[in-house]
């Protein structure tokens, strides 16, 4: 199973990035898909999942509304569109895949598989 992420940069406090994590290895319409992070000094946590179809999908609640997951199994890729962007969703973000947890429940469980992670920074 390989999950590459892409789509990290730095940007400035008010901009927007869309990461996309690519997954090979696997049926990718079997897995439900997530993102975690982690930032310098803190513990990884959990951004956004999406079921193996896209029709459910679950967010922290403090990025609910800013960030927006979304796949596509056509080029078995998942994404992360994330807007407002401040100076505290700094972090690496981490593509996950779980072939036999829900969506729902990928924050409390984990997944089974990740990729290398992708480094977003926000600053001025």
């Amino acid at each position: 199973v390989h999950l590459v992420e892409s789509g990290g940069g730095m940007v400035q406090p008010g901009g927007s990035l869309r990461l996309s994590c690519a997954a090979s290895g696997i049926t990718f319409s079997n897995y439900a898909m997530a993102w975690f992070r982690q930032a310098p000094g803190k513990e990884r946590e959990f951004v956004a999942a999406i079921s193996r179809v896209g029709v459910n999908t679950d967010y922290e609640d403090s990025l609910r509304g800013r960030f927006t997951i979304s796949r596509d199994n056509n080029k078995n890729t998942v994404y992360l569109q994330m807007n407002s962007l401040n100076p505290d969703d700094t972090a690496v973000y981490y593509c996950a895949a779980s072939r036999f947890t829900p969506a729902h429940q990928i924050r409390d469980r984990g997944a089974s598989y990740w990729g290398q992670g992708t480094q977003v920074t926000v600053s001025s």
